[in-house]
């Protein structure tokens, strides 16, 4: 976490963010009408963890396996040259065809939805999915894209000056979710 943010307010432990992963992952089978032709791709870092949880909740009340992918965005971002200089590219790895599924894409915090839209791009260098979907934990609002949610764990209005971290036990060694403000 950058050391220019303090914790302000926790807005979700580890049950809480269960219980949301839990009813995303019903409100995805309720939606696209059972998993056929189900897939979920996860937005490199915590979207993937996410993702495959999302999976694991819809086999435990579905029996079957939702095929998972991760998706890394970095060469498709609208500000890489803000980034860094070398910026480090991780790989893709969807190991399935994505044409003509029911695709979600999965990631942690909606922002300005400049990150779903380099996911977008990325994906439609892959294939063509029948449709895709997005699930996200948070909506902190500030949208600078004509982009929504159509899986959202909590809606949060933030102020700019704030920022949500998702912290899960496979990045962070903990579940939670908590709103920082930055140190003024």
């Amino acid at each position: 976490m950058d050391n220019n943010f303090k914790k302000k307010k926790e807005l979700m432990d580890g049950d809480g963010l269960r219980r949301v992963l839990t009813r995303i992952a019903h409100e995805i089978v309720e939606k696209n009408k059972g998993i056929d032709n189900l897939v979920l791709v996860g937005i490199r870092t915590r979207g993937v963890p996410i993702a495959r949880r999302l999976a694991e909740k819809i086999k435990e009340f579905e029996g079957q396996d939702v095929p998972v992918g991760i998706l890394d965005i970095t060469l498709y971002r609208d500000d890489l040259s803000l980034v860094a200089e070398q910026p480090i590219v991780h790989q893709t790895e969807i190991p399935f065809d994505i044409s003509n599924k029911k695709l979600v894409l999965v990631d942690d915090v909606l922002y300005t939805g400049r990150t779903v839209r380099a996911a977008l791009d990325a994906l439609i260098d892959l294939g063509r999915p029948r449709l895709i979907q997005l699930a996200i934990i948070v909506d902190r609002g500030h949208r600078e894209l004509p982009i929504r949610a159509d899986y959202v764990g909590k809606n949060l209005p933030t102020a700019q000056s704030e920022i949500v971290s998702v912290n899960l036990n496979e990045t962070d060694g903990e579940d939670k979710v908590l709103l920082m403000e930055k140190i003024k």
